[in-house]
C-alpha cells in the first residue's frame, strides 16, 4: 500500500505518459512532484507540486530536489520522434544523455537512489528474435534508440557500485488516453500513427502516409505492439513499489506481446471513427524495424501486472473520445 508520505517526483510529469502516470500515483495516496519544460508537449490539467523548470537548469533541479526530498525520481523527460532524432541528432544526445547525466547528479547530490527510466523497445534495433526478450542484442538502428541504450548503460555501471538502485521499462509503442477523458496526447505535431490517422479522421491533416508497404510481414506493413498509456502508468507504480520495497535492479519490456500492422491499425480506426479517410502510400522511413513485439512473461511474473486495457480498439476509442472533447474546448 502506498504510504501518504512518499514524494515522487516526475521529470516530464506534464506530458503524454508522465501526465497519465502522475494521475494514478495521486489517485494510489502518493504526494506526486513534477519537473516540466512544457516543450514540446504538455498536458491541460497537472497533478501534484508543479515546476516549471529544464533539466538543464541543473542548479534549479538541485534546489528543487533539495527542497522536496523526494524517495524516488520516475524520468519521462526525454524527446522521442525518431525522424527527427535522425535528423537532429546532436539535439536528442544533449536532452536524452545530457539532461538525464545532469539529474543524475543533482539525485547523488542530494542523496537519492531510486530511478525509474522511460526506456524504449528502440534499443533492440531489428531483433533477431520475436517477441524480443529483455535479453536480447541492443543494437538501436537511429540515434534516438542509441541514447536510451546510453543511459541503460549508465545506470547499469552507476548500478553496479551501489550509486543507484533503477527500473528501466523498455516501452513499446505507446497508445490511448485516460478513459476518464481528463487526459490524452496533447502533440502539435504528431508522428505517431494512431494519433494521425485520427486527425486525418478528423479533418486536421489531409491524408494519412503508410511508409513501406515492402516489409517482411503478411501485409508488407510495419507490425508493432500497442500498449495502453494507462496500463503503461500502472506498470511504473507497480515497478516504483518494486524498487522501494526489494531495491532490485530490474530491465522490463512493456507491451502486450502481440502486434498489430500499420494496415490493421488503419482498418480499425475507419472502423472505430466511421470515416474512410485518405490514405497515401509511400516509400519506407529510415529507422523503422519491421517487426517488434514484446516478450513480456518477466514484467507478469515479477510485478505481476495485469493488463486491463489491452484492445486495439478500445485505445482508439479511448483517444478518438479524447480528440473529439479537443473540439469543445
Amino acid at each position: 500500500m502506498a504510504n501518504l508520505k512518499t514524494k515522487v517526483l516526475l521529470t516530464g510529469g506534464a506530458g503524454y505518459i508522465g501526465s497519465h502516470t502522475a494521475k494514478l500515483l495521486t489517485k494510489h495516496g502518493y504526494e506526486v512532484i513534477i519537473i516540466d519544460s512544457l516543450f514540446p508537449s504538455q498536458s491541460k490539467k497537472f497533478y501534484g507540486n508543479f515546476y516549471k523548470l529544464d533539466l538543464a537548469e541543473e542548479e534549479k533541479v538541485l534546489e528543487v530536489l533539495r527542497k522536496e526530498k523526494p524517495e524516488i525520481v520516475l524520468h519521462f523527460a526525454a524527446f522521442i520522434s525518431v525522424p527527427e532524432s535522425i535528423e537532429k541528432p546532436f539535439l536528442y544526445y544533449e536532452n536524452n544523455v545530457g539532461n538525464t547525466i545532469k539529474l543524475l547528479s543533482a539525485m547523488k547530490k542530494v542523496g537519492i537512489k531510486n530511478f525509474i527510466f522511460s526506456s524504449s523497445a528502440a534499443v533492440y534495433g531489428i531483433p533477431d528474435i520475436i517477441p524480443v526478450p529483455e535479453t536480447a542484442e541492443l543494437k538501436p538502428i537511429n540515434p534516438y534508440g542509441e541514447t536510451k541504450v546510453m543511459v541503460e548503460k549508465i545506470l547499469k555501471d552507476m548500478a553496479r557500485v551501489k550509486e543507484i538502485n533503477y527500473v528501466s521499462l523498455r516501452y513499446f509503442n505507446v497508445a490511448g488516453a485516460d478513459p476518464e477523458g481528463e487526459l490524452g496526447p496533447t502533440y502539435k505535431q504528431p508522428t505517431h500513427l494512431i494519433i494521425r490517422a485520427l486527425k486525418v479522421a478528423k479533418g486536421e491533416i489531409p491524408y494519412l502516409e503508410i511508409y513501406g508497404t515492402d516489409y517482411p510481414t503478411p501485409d508488407g506493413t510495419c507490425i508493432r505492439d500497442y500498449i495502453h498509456v494507462m496500463d503503461l502508468a500502472e506498470a511504473h507504480i507497480l515497478a516504483m513499489e518494486y524498487l522501494l520495497s526489494k531495491r532490485e535492479n530490474l530491465v522490463l519490456n512493456c507491451g502486450y506481446g502481440r502486434g498489430f500492422s500499420v494496415r490493421e491499425v488503419v482498418s480499425t480506426v475507419k472502423k472505430v471513427t466511421g470515416v474512410d479517410f485518405k490514405v497515401i502510400e509511400t516509400s519506407r522511413r529510415p529507422g523503422d524495424p519491421p517487426i517488434l513485439i514484446a516478450d513480456n512473461t518477466k514484467i507478469k511474473e515479477i510485478l505481476k501486472w495485469r493488463p486491463k486495457y489491452n484492445s486495439l480498439e478500445d485505445i482508439i476509442k479511448d483517444t478518438w473520445q479524447w480528440e473529439l472533447k479537443q473540439n469543445e474546448n
